[in-house]
């Protein structure tokens, strides 16, 4: 456990998060209008979206499926009756002056997500409910100098919103937490998990205590959609709380926002103002009853969910923990890797996807989806690697003709000529060449064997890289008596 150390003695940090993920669907939660991101303002808003008097509406059946497959994704209870509320407030973007929410019935009940920490070991948090709800709209305040703009696009769109218990921590909790909340959204296409585009997005329950003691009082940080500055928000304000208190003061239950320029939360309005939504059930929308035959059919299309994943690629293809976690981060990472490490050393295969592939990716900021290089053509490469027509340095630039010219590897090795040397008589020709050119080299390397490296380079250097390193090394070592 990592504690704060204050003034007076030390502080254990206590955080819970809300997660609000936009489902991924056609249409809205209560309307048929589109969820398409970037669309022009106020350009897809429905009767109902609006609040225009006498709309009613209808539960999209779509969206309750997603929210059922996101449950069992989380290992939690699904219920089979779950009620709608009209949660009450006010603001410009809320056409209808309250939220349609769910409350004291929600369609997911208790769950826990496993996450693993820098060490190895593993930490549960908790899942206390997900609900469904409507998001707002947007409020625009800096077109113009002394008005406000109101945009109603986003209107209706279903978000489910994620509770966990109060299980983590430390920032680095929470950071993991939100990273594998985000991939099993994504891996049950459920949430695209685009943080920059606000389609998740978390508010951040943040208390201290003295280890062992009572729940501290807590304050909320507000629509966070990082993770980089999730944990900065977190460790800022759990040292602002504790210097409050070991000051003598207290904390004050509120919202705040995270200011990224300036790298602190700041007060938004007090909870105690804010937290009377005077929920009831809606009295347009009946309870909902699911017949557990429906849920059982959406369990059975449940993917390979991450931790599986994670499991059976190091049983499979014997990697390591890291390796593995770097692949499963997003699905199609895992998915491309498989393909490239068909019948070529697994090792090799990973090595290449999660170094020369992926700094390629970000250096001229393609996605692995978008790849100029695809998994069957690199699985090519790798291939050549394995059964040593090339040698890994001439793969790498092989690499490099592939992204220049989309050619295929076989072919850029023939028509460039860079298959590796293995005829050991054209080695032993190149290496007794090296020895005679270097009388004092090799009476020095007699005296420090580690020098053999030199000669090594010298011979791959004379046969322009495409000799077997392993033959050359052989024969230098043989040749000059430093054979273990």
């Amino acid at each position: 456990m990592s504690l704060i150390q204050g003034a007076t003695g030390e502080w254990e940090i206590v955080l819970g998060l809300e997660i609000h993920a936009q489902i991924t669907s056609q249409s809205k939660l209560m309307s048929g209008a589109s969820t398409k991101f970037g669309a022009e303002p106020n350009s897809q808003v429905s009767l109902v979206d609006a609040a225009m008097p006498g709309m009613l509406p209808v539960v999209n059946e779509f969206c309750y499926e997603q929210a059922v497959l996101t449950g069992l994704g989380l290992n939690a209870e699904i219920n089979l009756v779950s009620i709608f509320d009209r949660k009450n407030y006010f603001y410009p973007d809320l056409p209808q002056g309250y939220q349609i929410s769910q409350f004291t019935d929600p369609i997911v009940g208790p769950g826990v997500v496993k996450i693993e920490l820098p060490d190895g070991s593993f930490h549960d948090v908790g899942i206390e409910r997900l609900h469904l709800e409507q998001d707002a709209g947007k409020s625009i305040h800096d077109l113009y100098p002394s008005q406000s703009c109101v945009d109603l696009n986003r209107s209706g769109v279903a978000l489910m919103e994620i509770v966990s218990d109060p299980d983590m921590r430390t920032a680095e909790h929470a950071k993991l937490y939100v990273s594998k909340i985000r991939t099993i959204l994504r891996y049950l296409g459920t949430c695209d998990g685009n943080m920059e585009q606000g389609s998740l997005r978390a508010d951040v329950n943040v208390s201290v205590r003295r280890p062992g003691a009572e729940l501290g009082t807590r304050c909320e940080i507000k629509n966070m959609n990082s993770i980089r500055n999730i944990g900065m928000a977190i460790e800022y304000e759990a040292r602002r709380q504790v210097d409050i208190i070991e000051d003598g003061g207290t904390i004050a239950q509120e919202t705040r926002l995270w200011d990224v320029a300036k790298g602190e939360t700041r007060s938004m309005r007090s909870k105690e103002e804010a937290h009377d939504y005077r929920y009831f059930p809606d009295p347009d929308l009946l309870p909902v009853v699911l017949e557990q035959s429906w849920v059982d059919a959406i369990k059975a299309r449940i993917p390979e969910l991450p931790d599986a994943k994670h499991g059976r690629l190091m049983r499979q293809y014997g990697l390591n923990s890291y390796d593995a976690n770097i692949l499963i981060a997003d699905p199609e990472n895992a998915d491309y890797f498989e393909i490239v490490a068909k019948g070529v050393d697994a090792k090799l295969a990973v090595n290449w996807v999660t170094g020369d592939l992926f700094g390629m990716l970000n250096k001229r900021g393609f996605t692995i989806e978008t790849s100029p290089i695809k998994a069957e053509a690199l699985g090519e490469l790798v291939g050549l690697i394995t059964d040593k027509t090339i040698s890994n340095k001439i793969a790498k630039q092989v690499f490099e003709f592939m992204l220049e010219t989309g050619d295929a590897p076989t072919k850029i090795v023939e028509e460039k000529g860079l298959k590796q040397v293995t005829d050991t008589g054209a080695i032993e020709k190149a290496v007794d060449e090296v020895i005679a050119a270097n009388p004092d080299k090799v009476e020095q390397v007699k005296q420090k064997p580690k020098m053999a490296g030199w000669f090594v380079g010298q011979v791959m250097q004379a046969t322009g890289g495409k000799a077997n390193p392993q033959a050359v090394s052989d024969l230098i070592k043989a040749k000059l008596g430093l054979e273990d």
